[in-house]
């Protein structure tokens, strides 16, 4: 994978698609870099059809491959309680100097996902 070419295409999945700027809640699944696995809530700062931005503490690089379980808000989930899970590639990590152990994460989506109701 061509990591300069997602970070040049980042601007665009950012400001040329539509954004949403939702607080939605979401679990995090992955490997820390030392093959830890880890599960963290966090809230998104930002999806679209190609990707998300979001914070975490829990230690992630280019290139690890995530798991998005995404609460979808009842007026979209005709009231139902419903995830959209998918998952993706992190091509941007940036260190928040005002957060301490927190990066924002982006992440590309594989064209995969699927909904489904939370038990």
């Amino acid at each position: 994978m061509n990591y300069d070419k997602e970070f040049n295409d980042l601007p665009r999945m950012i400001a040329g698609d539509r954004v949403f700027h939702l607080p939605l809640p979401t679990l995090v699944e992955g490997e820390t870099p030392d093959g830890q696995s880890f599960q963290e809530k966090t809230v998104l700062n930002y999806i679209s059809h190609q990707g998300a931005v979001f914070q975490l503490k829990s230690p992630v690089t280019i290139g690890t491959r995530l798991r998005l379980a995404i609460d979808l808000p009842k007026a979209l989930a005709e009231d139902k309680n419903l995830k959209l899970i998918i998952r993706g590639q992190v091509i941007l990590v940036e260190r928040l100097l005002n957060r301490k152990n927190r990066q924002r994460v982006t992440m590309r989506f594989e064209s995969k996902y699927f909904i489904k109701e939370k038990i």
